[in-house]
């Protein structure tokens, strides 16, 4: 039996050097990888190869010095024999080594829609992982990759400084169902300065959390849930009260779209949403912007003074019949290769902003202290 080890996995997202440019390792998992001096492990679609995969891989491991693979997995595989070829292959040419070979059509398959797999079902997805985990524990050598990607234990960081000397500031944070992408780094950075992070449901909850500072919106699915979301008035009075009052408000993606008029989805109906913005979210049968970008404040936001800038990820199925004014926009952006933050991104009201970018404040953390001197009373 294998027995009990702790492990840190970092998944990587489309191919190992795919990032926001395509001259750099800009964004990619390779880069991270780097970053954080983290070995590799390469999984090979190889169906329908044989000693090809030897080329594959050797060019992958030689592409970029410094990153170190230390083993593949070869995924739909045809058979036994077939995962004998393919060991074969890589060891005559002196490469990582085969550490394990999936069959085709053996893993069970894992719903997605637009922005990746679906939500967590509990019950559903205990039975799944355990399913899954049974192959993987017969069809790769566990024990050898966890091995060969053995590093020095780090020396644990020191932990954050509490920000002294104020009121904790209360952030209202929307999680639920149809509210539920959130970079964790963000929220981390958030707490390290001072700021006390409260959930609340928009599905569920009739009444915001007492004594907030701010609200934060994030990404998600809110057209799978827009009949929930327009029947809760009462939460949609509350936050339309919180920013006529002067609130801070901050949505995001799926946020921006419960923060409008109403929701168009893909069957013509309209949902009336919260109504801080006076345009409509019409969803789409294709995608809309999918990318890295990077933005600069052109105004005071929760982000920081003017010219403040920092990256970010933009990936939607639905649209604003109304674009930001060019003029009065409050956040610009460029996609890579642009020189110039032209693109007019979000919408400003009081004091709510409301953009379809995820922003990452890992490149510039300072946003976070900002943030929470921008919500403190």
């Amino acid at each position: 039996a294998l027995k009990s080890r702790q492990a840190a996995v970092v998944e990587g997202v489309m191919g190992l050097f795919d990032g926001a440019r395509a001259d750099s390792l800009s964004g990619s998992t390779a880069e991270v990888a780097l970053l954080l001096d983290l070995p590799v492990v390469l999984v090979v679609d190889a169906a329908a190869m044989a000693r090809s995969i030897a080329a594959l891989v050797k060019g992958f491991a030689e592409f970029e010095p410094g990153l170190e693979i230390v083993g593949v997995i070869a995924n739909r595989v045809g058979s036994e024999n077939h995962r004998r070829i393919l060991e074969a292959a890589l060891d005559s040419a002196g490469l990582p080594p085969l550490l394990g070979a999936l069959p085709k059509g053996e893993l069970p398959q894992l719903s997605e829609r637009h922005l990746g797999l679906v939500s967590a079902e509990p019950e559903k997805d205990r039975r799944l992982y355990a399913e899954l985990g049974r192959i993987i524990a017969q069809k790769i050598d566990l024990d050898r990759l966890l091995k060969r990607c053995r590093r020095p234990r780090p020396k644990a960081p020191l932990p954050p400084c509490p920000a002294a000397g104020h009121k904790p500031v209360r952030l209202g944070l929307a999680r639920d169902r149809a509210f539920q992408f959130y970079y964790a780094d963000n929220l981390d950075l958030i707490r390290e300065n001072g700021v006390e992070i409260v959930e609340f449901s928009p599905l569920a909850d009739p009444r915001l959390p007492p004594g907030l500072d701010g609200l934060y919106l994030g990404g998600g699915y809110p057209e799978l849930y827009a009949e929930t979301l327009s029947a809760n008035r009462s939460l949609a009075r509350e936050i339309r009260s919180f920013a006529h009052q002067g609130g801070a408000i901050y949505a995001e993606c799926g946020g921006l779209m419960y923060l409008s008029r109403e929701l168009v989805d893909l069957n013509g109906r309209h949902w009336p949403m919260a109504g801080l913005f006076d345009f409509s979210t019409i969803m789409g049968k294709r995608r809309f912007r999918l990318g890295y970008v990077e933005c600069e404040s052109r105004r005071e936001t929760i982000f920081g003074p003017p010219g403040t800038t920092w990256r970010g990820h933009e990936f939607h199925w639905s649209k604003a019949d109304c674009a930001p004014d060019s003029d009065r926009a409050p956040l610009g952006c460029r996609r890579p290769g642009e020189d110039s933050f032209h693109l007019p991104a979000g919408y400003l009201r009081e004091r709510v902003l409301a953009t379809y970018i995820h922003a990452h404040f890992g490149g510039r953390p300072e946003i976070a202290a900002h943030w929470a001197r921008f919500l403190r009373p």
